[in-house]
């Protein structure tokens, strides 16, 4: 592991983790996300196996090592489990993580762990059924629930929860998720709603800020913990009287882009410098021929002296960014 990634912008913040995307389709219908469910474009033809092998390849080279699995849903890849044992074999790679919504978790759970993911994500963003079923557009809570424990069982020991903070929809279960976690060795996050181009009424009437959250631990006695190396944008907070976590995403807060270290490839293998930038680099090109491994690290270094300081979330710009199913958030 390179405990100073050759990864760097022009600001000096230095990447070892990566956000990949393996496909833009996911199989749930969230409101906040997909309402009308993936709606299949022309030209969607995503990164092969062998692709993403060499792509990781040059990623861990530069010091990437760190990479978290997204989509759309990842899982739905037929491929996904290939996919996965691939890149947790790649030198440099220390640590192989995947965001899904849940979905065949209990089932799946051990053939995860054992292609070498060491951490999940998963999506619960209600913990009462019927509206865990009015938000995903699916009544799979308790498969979901139970794909948890599934990755207790299968010995994935960093194990997060994925909750997106909509006012007026989950706001009120709050302290019930904090409870959550009282007895299980869980991150929780609350992620802020954010504004992409197909949801601005949506986002209009959800939005609350993620002070919302920090405020109501304040009250409760959670403290604030420091950020560990690698780690992703959450602040997290601890209380001695719960075994989990609680975490805050809240991207716009004050100086949120300030400790940004991770990047993001498409699932089309576009490099995405800024979540809601003003669109991707094509690394595809570059990604044929194991021989083409330099040319695509020196690609990716000249490329990082065009990252932005900062989104522009605060300005209402959201870039191209119609939804996160488009690259995994």
């Amino acid at each position: 592991m390179l405990n100073n990634p050759l990864i760097t912008d022009a600001f000096g913040r230095r990447f070892p983790y990566l956000r990949l995307s393996l496909t833009d389709v996911c199989n749930f219908s969230c409101s906040y996300c997909l309402p009308d469910g993936y709606q299949k474009t022309k030209g969607d033809c995503f990164m092969s196996a062998d692709e993403i092998r060499r792509l990781v390849t040059a990623f861990a080279a530069l010091g990437i090592w760190k990479i978290r699995l997204t989509g759309g849903e990842p899982t739905v890849r037929k491929d996904f489990v290939e996919i996965a044992n691939i890149i947790s074999t790649i030198p440099g790679i220390k640590k192989l993580a995947v965001t899904t919504n849940g979905y065949k978790l209990p089932e799946r759970a051990a053939s995860y762990a054992a292609a070498g993911i060491s951490a999940i994500n998963i999506s619960i963003d209600s913990l009462q059924p019927q509206k865990f079923k009015d938000i995903t557009g699916h009544d799979r809570l308790e498969e979901v629930l139970q794909g948890v424990d599934a990755c207790f069982d299968a010995g994935i020991k960093n194990i997060k929860i994925n909750t997106v903070l909509l006012k007026g929809i989950n706001d009120c279960e709050l302290d019930d998720l904090f409870n959550f976690v009282a007895n299980k060795r869980i991150s929780l996050r609350f992620i802020e709603l954010m504004r992409t181009i197909d949801n601005h009424d949506y986002f209009n009437k959800h939005h609350l800020s993620g002070t919302a959250v920090t405020n109501r631990l304040q009250e409760l006695g959670w403290q604030e913990i420091p950020r560990s190396d690698g780690a992703g944008p959450a602040v997290e907070f601890t209380h001695p009287q719960s075994v989990g976590n609680i975490g805050v995403i809240a991207p716009y807060s004050k100086d949120f882009c300030k400790t940004c270290n991770r990047l993001r490839v498409s699932a089309k293998g576009d490099l995405q410098l800024c979540l809601f930038g003003e669109g991707g680099n094509s690394l595809r090109h570059l990604l044929q021929d194991d021989n083409q491994q330099h040319e695509l690290e020196d690609a990716i270094l000249s490329l990082m002296q065009f990252k932005p300081l900062s989104h522009f979330l605060h300005q209402g710009n959201s870039g191209t960014r119609a939804h996160l199913a488009s690259i995994g958030g």
